[in-house]
């Protein structure tokens, strides 16, 4: 038992509360940088040393191939490799393989590769024209519905309250929605949520197979649990088979994917389903200092399910400043002049972030770090001239500069931009449609602050010389990454910037739920932070728009932060 034992040595006393509890309904409220992954792979390892669990018996599921292949590491290190670690799609989609020859005979269909490539042909079917960016959209559509549990009809009386492409009505989106499922079952192929489904479906309807699954697993550990979708959920339940030897680990502070489904309500719930449930707090922060900290917790002081972080180690650093600049490129220079004076101070490159609200924000930044002389990689995101929509604009303007002489670089630029459906005014939604106008919106914002008399042959052979000039870095290099994607990373030094409303919040963001999870995401921001945070905005943007406002929610740090005032540069 002494090795067994020096497995839980190490962990403070509400990690080893956690890990040391092997049966029943376990779940572990973890705040960010709180040692939530040592907790939960150190007590499934204590479980298999002291011989309450068989390897080959425990499930652990998690949201991302990386954190499941991370999980798998870190069990073979502490001598549980047996243990099985996978995604729910992964396990779902093992099992689905294995059983779909028993019980429905043949080979299981094929999984589809693209929903897009489906959607444009049922598109075809029903005569709709729908770009590339709607069909990412309606895509994503149908994932929400499935994870959801909903009916078609059901989904038709959730429409009104969801946002879809301006020329999709809720009646073309329910056709839409029928005929892509027939031409999955014309070409007989499943898409990932129907492996989910299809899983569902085999255990509710054969018995033997639930069985079987409840043969091999018996103990099961979900990590992220905050990210949990109904039709997850509902997986869970039937590989538990009313069981409730299940060990769960989230931070509802840290949801934010419920547009795609995920739901916080299991986690924080999860006492009350369980009366005999044991939950655990971790509240001691191992990864910030106590000012980063400190921001945090003003940050989510009352939210439903936010837990109290305490640095558990005594680290003083400064009091996150908050500078406000004049414009958005006045902004990306001041921060790139910052990170290389932190460089040259010795900071490693690799120990520096710069994390942002939208995709297209990077672009700023990138080349400001650029001029000078600092490499850069952008983290779970294409590159801004790799971007369809941008290589279209660029080709079109490419040819109209052969044709085209003596009109004004506005006019012309925007009427390319505005035959690729680019407007003036956002598009009021999130996802893909959304995200190209942004793409479209720089390039256009690039021609307003262009020298007055730029020609358009000169406008673009600027962005070919960007694009040329933005190949990977293959030295060390600092991270540049969204807010959603720096998700479970860390790092030395962290910059957030553009936080103004309209980015942080989004301006689709309208009721209190998405406001909330705007919130969320910013605090995601912050706890990535070791030993400096730096927040940022701008009062305009590149060359339109009025002037800008602070995010309330760097408003409300500045008013309950001592030490938090705004400095202000041009």
């Amino acid at each position: 038992m002494t090795e067994a034992a020096d497995l839980i040595a190490g962990l403070d006393e509400q990690q080893r509360r956690a890990a040391s509890k092997l049966l029943g309904p376990v779940c572990l409220l973890a705040g960010a940088g709180t040692g939530k992954t040592r907790a939960i792979t150190h007590r499934i390892a204590y479980g298999v040393a002291t011989g309450v669990y068989a390897p080959n018996r425990v499930m652990a599921l998690t949201f991302t191939s990386r954190a499941a292949a991370e999980l798998r590491g870190r069990l073979r290190h502490l001598g549980a490799g047996g243990v099985s670690a996978r995604t729910f799609h992964a396990s779902a989609l093992s099992q689905l393989s294995y059983f779909w020859p028993q019980t429905m005979g043949g080979q299981m269909p094929r999984l589809l590769d693209s929903k897009a490539k489906a959607l444009a042909h049922a598109a075809e079917s029903l005569r709709l024209k729908i770009d590339t960016a709607a069909l990412r959209d309606l895509a994503a559509e149908i994932e929400w519905r499935k994870v959801s549990r909903l009916t078609l009809e059901d989904y038709a009386k959730a429409l009104p309250g969801r946002s879809l492409p301006p020329s999709i009505s809720v009646e073309k989106a329910v056709d839409l929605h029928r005929a892509y499922e027939a031409v999955k079952d014309e070409r007989r192929q499943l898409d990932f949520e129907d492996v989910l489904l299809a899983t569902v479906g085999m255990l509710e309807l054969e018995p033997r197979v639930a069985q079987q699954v409840h043969e091999q697993y018996r103990f099961f550990v979900v990590d992220e649990y905050q990210d949990v979708s109904p039709l997850q959920q509902d997986l869970l339940d039937l590989w538990l088979g009313g069981r409730n030897d299940l060990c769960v680990v989230g931070d509802a502070s840290q949801t934010i994917y419920s547009f795609a489904g995920a739901s916080s309500d299991y986690l924080l719930g999860f006492g009350a389903r369980y009366d005999d449930a044991t939950v655990v707090r971790l509240e001691q922060n191992y990864r910030s200092s106590r000012q980063i900290v400190d921001t945090a917790n003003q940050l989510m002081r009352g939210r439903p399910g936010a837990l109290h972080l305490h640095p558990a180690v005594e680290t003083t650093g400064p009091v996150p400043p908050v500078t406000e600049y004049a414009s958005d490129s006045a902004e990306a220079r001041g921060i790139a002049e910052t990170i290389a004076d932190e460089i040259r101070s010795g900071v490693a490159p690799e120990e520096i972030a710069v994390l942002y609200r939208v995709n297209v924000q990077a672009a700023a930044i990138e080349r400001a770090l650029a001029d000078v002389g600092v490499s850069t990689r952008i983290h779970g995101a294409t590159r801004f001239f790799e971007l369809r929509e941008v290589k279209e604009a660029l080709m079109m303007m490419k040819g109209a500069a052969v044709s085209i002489v003596g009109e004004p670089l506005f006019k012309t630029v925007s009427d390319v931009l505005r035959s690729l459906g680019w407007t003036q005014e956002a598009p009021d939604q999130r996802g893909a449609i959304r995200d190209r106008w942004e793409s479209l919106n720089t390039i256009m914002g690039l021609a307003e602050a262009s020298a007055p008399g730029t020609t358009l042959r000169q406008f673009v052979d600027e962005l070919f010389a960007r694009q040329a000039g933005q190949h990977e870095p293959t030295m060390a290099a600092v991270t540049l990454a969204t807010l959603h994607s720096a998700k479970g990373l860390e790092w030395r030094s962290v910059y957030l910037i553009g936080l103004s409303e309209g980015l942080v919040p989004i301006s689709y963001a309208k009721d209190d739920a998405a406001i909330d999870e705007e919130r969320r995401l910013l605090y995601v921001g912050v706890t990535r932070a070791r030993e400096r945070l730096r927040l940022s905005w701008s009062r305009s943007g590149q060359g339109r728009g009025g002037e800008r406002r602070v995010s309330r929610f760097v408003e409300e740090l500045r008013t309950r932060t001592p030490g938090g005032a705004a400095r202000s540069r041009e």
